[in-house]
C-alpha cells in the first residue's frame, strides 16, 4: 500500500502545483475540501438542487468536441425526464467544464470546479481518454465519483490505479468476450492479429490474448505496423491466417484493405474483423491509396464489424418509462431545434444521468437511515464516508435504460455488443452480444462469400484413396463367373473321373489346378476391400489373409501345372527310350513340396514380422468442388518393418518357379502324347501365367499409389491366369468328349508335327513311340540306306560282266585278277556298311580271302581251249558263276526281308543256327523297298 500512497500523493502534489501556476485572481478563495462536515445537511433537505460537474470538450476547435455537442441534448432530457417522474427528491443541475481535450487545459477546469464551483456530489464526463485519466487517477483524493459516457480506452479498466471511476459505455475491451463468442460459434480456432502500433489498439490487442487463451484458440500469427501494412499482411497470408482480427483506424483501413486486394486476401476463403466505431462511409474519406474504391469495396465485402450497441434494440420501456424507439425520437427532435449532429454517445449519457440520479437517491437514503438511528446524537458526515458510500451504490446499479440492462462489474459496463457486416456498399446488423447474459444471437442477415463460412486456416481433410465401388462390384461379379465356371469343370471332372479321356490327363492334378483358381479368384474379393469397408483392426486381418490365399492358390495351380509339364518333359527327354512311367502320387509329392515351401514361408513371416496397416499420406490437392479446403488423399497399405527382405524371398522363390516352368512349357511347346492328351494345353497354360504374373507384378508396384488401377490390373491378371488355365485344360476335353468319345483310345503312337508328317511319307516308315532327336537319327540312316542300296545294284550288274568275260576270255584271268579284285572287295565292303552288325564281316569276302588263287588265280588248262559257247554254258561253268554271286544275293537281300543273318557262312545253312542271329527291335526295323 505505500507504493500506491506516494503515488497518490505525488498526484495530489501535482494537482496543487497546477492549482497554484492557474490560480486565477487573489480575490477568490478556494475551498477547503479537506475539512469535513461542512454543510453535509443537504440530504435532509427535499428539492435541494444537487450541482453534477459535467468534464466535456466543448470548443469546436478541440478534438472531439462533436460528440459534446450530441451529448448535451440527451443530458437535458434525462434531467428533464427525472424531473418529471416526480420520484425524486432532488433536482440534478449540470455545470458544463471545458477540458478542450488537452490534458493541462482539462486538468485546470478540474481543479477550478473544485475550487471555485459549489460542492459536486459527483463528476459526470470524461470525453478524452488522455484528460479524463489523469483526472480519474486522483478521484481517490478527492473523495469523488466520476461516471463516464465515452470514454473507451481500455487502460481505465484498471481499478487499482482508478478505483472511483466508472463508465456507463463498454470499453473497447468489452468486443473481446464478443469475439471470442463469435469465433467459436463458427468453430473458428486458429486466428491472427493485425495490430497498428498504437497505445489504445495494443491494449485492446493484448486483452483479446489473454480471451483467445482461455478459449483454447490459437493466434497463429501476431502482426503490428505503424506505417505500411503490406509487409504484414503478406505475413499472414504465408502463415495461412484465414481469420484475421484487425485493430486499426479508419485511416489506415483503407491501407489494409488496399494490400489484401493485390494479395487475394478476400472472398470466400478469408473473413476480416475489425473494430466497429468508423465514421460513416470512411473508405471514401480515409482513402489514401492507389487503390480504386471499387477494389476497396471487394476487399471489404463481407468484413464484420464489432462495436457496443448505441440503442438497444428491444421494444422495452426502461427507467424512464419510455421505450428506446421513444427516447430516440424525442432526442431527435432536439437535435433539430438545436441544429447540432447525433452523437452515438447520447444513450450511454442518458442512461448515466439516471444512474446518478438513482445512486444520489440511494445515498440519501442510507444517510437518512444512519440519522435517525443516531437521533440522539449530533450526526455528522464528512466527504469521505460519503464518497464511499456513493462507490458501493454505484456498483450495485442494476437497471433497464435505453441502450439496455445497465449494470457494472468492477466498474465497467456490461453492455451489448453488436455485430455489422458489410454488404453490397453498406453495413447491416447481423447479431449482437449480451454481455450480462453472455449470450450471442446471429440473425439470418449474415451472410459469407462461399457457400458456407470459410475455414480458419487451409482445412485438409483426410480422403481415403476407395476402390471404385463400381469397379469393385463389375469385377466381383466376373469373379463370381469365373468362379461358377470352375465349379463346373470340378463336376466335370469328378463326374467323367473313370472316363479314359479324363484319368489320362490325372484327374487329381486336374483337381488341385481347379482348387488353385478359385483360391485365386477368392482372393480378388479381398484386395478390394480397404478401410471404407472394414475396420482398421479388421484391415490388418485382411492383410494376412488374402496373402495366405493368393501365395496358396498360385502354388495349388501353377505347382499342379508345373508337375505335368515336368512329366510330359521328363518322357520328352527320354532319349534311351526306356519305359518310363511316372505315377500322379509323385507329383502330388511334388505339389506338396512346393505347399511346405509356402507354409514355412509364410508362417517365419507372420511369427517375425506380421503385416500391418499403414497410410501412406499424399501432397495436398485442391477441392474438386472448389469448397474452401484442401484433400490430402492417404492411402492404406499391408506393410511390416521388413516387407522388402519378405517380398524378396517370396519373389525369388516364386519367380524361379516360373521362370523353370517357362522354360519347360517352351521346350514342350511341340510336343503331345497322348498319354498325356492336355500336355500341350498345359505348357501353353504355365507360359500364359508366367508372363502375365511378371507383367501384373511390375505394373502393380507402378501403380501403387493408385489403388484404383491397382486393383484393376490385379484383379485382372488373376482373372486372367486362372480363366485361361481352366479352360485350356479343360475345354479342349469337353469338345472332345462330345464329339469324339473314343479318341483316346485310336491312336497311342507319338505324333509328330505337320513337317514331320511330310518328311515321313517320303520314306513311308512308320515310327512310333520314338523322340524328336533319334526321329532325325533314323532318317539320315534310312537316306544312306537307300543310296547305298543303289549302289550295290549297279556293282552286281558289273559283277555279273566280269563274270561272263572271265569265262569267254580265259587269257585275262591275271588281268582280272589285278583290276577287279578291287571291286569285288568294294562291293563285299558295301554289304558289311548295309547290314549294320558290329564286327561282322561277310561270307564272301571271308572267302575271298581263304581262297583267292583257287576262284580267281586258278584256271583249269585243259579248259583254256575251248570254245566261248561252249565254255559259257557248261556246267562248270554256271556252278562256278553261282558259286560268286548267290552268297551276294545271300547277304544283301535276306536280312533286309527278315531272312538269315549276313554273318551265315553259306546260302544253304539255316538263319537260326548263326550265333549272331537275333530278332532286331520293333523300333529299329526298317522295311526295304525298291530294289
Amino acid at each position: 500500500m505505500a507504493p500506491a500512497r506516494r503515488e497518490r500523493g505525488g498526484r495530489e502534489m501535482l494537482l496543487l502545483l497546477c492549482a497554484l501556476l492557474f490560480q486565477p485572481a487573489p480575490a477568490k478563495v478556494c475551498n477547503d475540501r479537506t475539512k469535513h462536515g461542512q454543510d453535509n445537511s443537504w440530504f435532509t433537505r427535499d428539492g435541494e438542487n444537487l450541482p453534477i460537474m459535467v468534464l466535456m470538450p466543448m470548443n469546436e476547435s478541440a478534438q472531439m468536441s462533436s460528440i459534446s455537442q450530441g451529448i448535451e441534448p440527451a443530458v437535458q432530457l434525462a434531467i428533464q425526464h427525472i424531473r418529471e417522474s416526480r420520484k425524486y427528491p432532488f433536482s440534478l443541475i449540470t455545470k458544463i467544464y471545458d477540458t478542450e481535450c488537452d490534458n493541462a487545459k482539462g486538468l485546470r477546469a478540474f481543479f477550478d470546479a473544485i475550487c471555485y464551483g459549489p460542492k459536486h456530489l459527483m463528476i459526470f464526463g470524461g470525453v478524452c481518454p488522455s484528460v479524463t485519466s489523469i483526472i480519474a487517477e486522483s478521484l481517490e483524493g478527492w473523495n469523488l465519483v466520476q461516471l463516464s459516457f465515452a470514454a473507451t480506452t481500455p487502460v481505465l479498466a484498471d481499478k487499482k490505479k482508478y478505483p472511483n471511476f466508472f463508465r456507463t459505455v463498454p470499453s473497447d475491451n468489452a468486443v473481446n468476450p464478443a469475439v471470442v463468442k463469435f469465433l467459436n460459434h463458427y468453430n473458428w480456432t486458429r486466428v491472427g492479429t493485425l495490430t497498428q502500433d498504437v497505445q489504445r489498439f495494443s491494449e485492446v490487442r493484448n486483452d483479446l490474448t489473454n480471451e483467445l487463451e482461455k478459449a483454447d484458440i490459437q493466434i497463429a500469427d501476431t502482426e503490428s505496423f505503424s506505417n505500411d501494412p503490406c509487409i504484414n499482411v503478406k505475413k499472414l497470408k504465408d502463415n495461412d491466417v484465414r481469420i484475421i482480427i484487425g485493430q486499426f483506424d479508419e485511416n489506415l483501413a483503407s491501407q489494409v484493405f488496399c494490400c489484401a486486394y493485390n494479395l487475394n486476401m478476400f472472398g470466400s476463403k478469408y473473413q476480416w474483423i475489425i473494430p466497429g466505431w468508423y465514421q460513416h462511409k470512411w473508405w471514401e474519406q480515409a482513402n489514401t491509396t492507389n487503390c480504386t474504391v471499387k477494389k476497396l469495396l471487394t476487399a471489404m465485402e463481407g468484413y464484420i464489424s464489432v462495436d457496443f450497441e448505441p440503442l438497444s434494440s428491444r421494444p422495452v420501456k426502461g427507467i424512464s418509462g419510455r421505450t428506446p424507439q421513444e427516447y430516440e425520437m424525442e432526442y431527435t427532435r432536439e437535435l433539430r431545434q438545436k441544429g447540432v449532429e447525433a452523437s452515438k454517445f447520447h444513450g450511454f449519457a442518458y442512461d448515466g444521468i439516471w444512474v446518478i440520479a438513482k445512486t444520489l437517491t440511494r445515498v440519501m437514503e442510507r444517510l437518512q437511515i444512519k440519522q435517525r438511528q443516531n437521533i440522539y446524537h449530533n450526526f455528522t458526515v464528512d466527504d469521505r464516508e460519503v464518497g464511499k458510500m456513493v462507490l458501493d451504490v454505484m456498483n450495485e446499479t442494476n437497471f433497464n435504460g435505453v441502450t439496455g440492462q445497465v449494470m457494472f462489474r468492477n466498474g465497467e459496463r456490461m453492455g451489448t455488443i453488436k455485430f455489422n457486416q458489410f454488404q453490397d456498399g453498406q453495413e447491416l446488423k447481423v447479431g449482437e452480444y449480451n454481455a450480462i447474459a453472455d449470450v450471442l444471437d446471429l440473425n439470418n442477415t449474415i451472410k459469407f462469400q462461399g457457400v458456407e463460412p470459410p475455414k480458419d486456416r487451409t482445412f485438409v481433410r483426410h480422403q481415403r484413396r476407395n476402390i471404385n465401388v463400381p469397379l469393385y462390384s463389375i469385377l466381383s461379379t466376373i469373379t463370381i463367373l469365373g468362379m461358377l465356371m470352375a465349379g463346373a469343370f470340378l463336376f466335370f471332372n469328378i463326374k467323367n473321373r473313370n472316363h479314359r479321356l479324363i484319368k489320362m490327363s490325372s484327374p487329381y492334378m486336374n483337381n488341385l489346378i481347379i482348387l488353385g483358381g478359385m483360391l485365386s479368384y477368392a482372393s480378388i474379393f479381398l484386395f478390394g476391400l480397404d478401410g471404407g469397408f472394414v475396420s482398421d483392426k479388421e484391415f490388418e486381418t485382411l492383410c494376412t489373409v488374402r496373402t495366405w490365399i493368393l501365395i496358396v492358390g498360385y502354388t495349388t495351380a501353377f505347382g499342379a501345372m508345373f508337375a505335368k509339364t515336368w512329366r510330359v518333359h521328363a518322357i520328352f527327354k527320354n532319349v534311351k527310350m526306356k519305359k518310363k512311367i511316372i505315377k500322379d502320387q509323385k507329383l502330388l509329392i511334388i505339389v506338396g513340396g512346393m505347399l511346405l515351401i509356402d507354409l514355412c514361408i509364410l508362417i517365419c513371416w507372420q511369427i517375425v514380422d506380421p503385416l500391418r496397416r499403414t497410410v501412406e499420406e499424399y501432397s495436398l490437392e485442391p477441392d474438386p468442388q472448389g469448397r474452401d479446403i484442401a484433400i490430402r488423399p492417404f492411402l492404406e497399405h499391408c506393410e511390416n518393418t521388413h516387407m522388402t527382405i519378405w517380398l524378396g524371398i517370396v519373389y525369388a522363390y516364386k519367380g524361379l518357379l516360373m521362370l523353370f516352368g517357362c522354360f519347360l512349357a517352351w521346350e514342350t511347346r511341340n510336343v503331345s502324347i497322348p498319354a498325356l492328351n492336355d500336355s500341350k494345353y498345359i505348357g501353353m497354360s504355365v507360359y500364359n501365367v508366367g508372363i502375365m504374373c511378371i507383367i501384373g507384378a511390375a505394373v502393380s508396384f507402378l501403380t501403387r499409389d493408385q489403388p484404383n488401377v491397382q486393383f484393376c490390373i490385379v484383379a485382372l491378371v488373376i482373372i486372367f491366369c486362372s480363366t485361361i488355365t481352366l479352360c485350356l485344360v479343360f475345354v479342349p476335353k469337353l469338345i472332345t468328349m462330345r464329339t469324339n468319345p473314343d479318341a483316346a483310345t485310336q491312336n497311342r503312337r507319338l505324333k509328330f508335327t505337320q513337317n514331320q508328317i511330310k518328311e515321313d511319307s517320303k520314306t513311308s516308315t512308320s515310327v512310333t513311340s520314338v523322340n524328336q532327336t533319334n526321329t532325325s537319327r533314323l532318317d539320315g540312316l534310312q537316306t544312306d540306306n537307300h543310296r547305298l542300296r543303289m549302289r550295290i545294284t549297279e556293282l552286281d550288274k558289273e559283277l555279273e560282266e566280269v563274270t561272263m568275260q572271265l569265262q569267254d576270255t580265259p587269257e585275262k584271268t591275271p588281268y582280272i585278277k589285278q583290276n577287279h579284285y578291287p571291286d569285288a572287295n568294294n562291293i563285299l565292303s558295301i554289304r558289311n556298311f548295309t547290314d549294320g552288325r558290329d564286327g561282322e564281316k561277310s561270307i564272301l569276302k571271308n572267302h575271298l580271302e581263304q581262297k583267292p588263287q583257287a576262284q580267281w588265280g586258278s584256271m583249269d588248262p585243259s579248259r583254256i581251249s575251248r570254245g566261248p559257247l561252249e565254255d559259257i554254258n557248261s556246267p562248270e561253268h554256271i556252278q562256278r558263276r553261282l558259286s560268286l554271286q548267290l552268297p551276294i544275293l545271300h547277304h544283301a537281300y535276306l536280312p533286309s526281308i527278315g531272312g538269315v543273318d549276313a554273318s551265315c557262312t553259306s546260302p544253304n545253312e539255316s538263319p537260326g543256327s548263326s550265333p549272331r542271329h537275333r530278332h532286331m527291335p520293333p523300333s529299329y526295323r526298317v522295311m526295304v523297298s525298291g530294289l
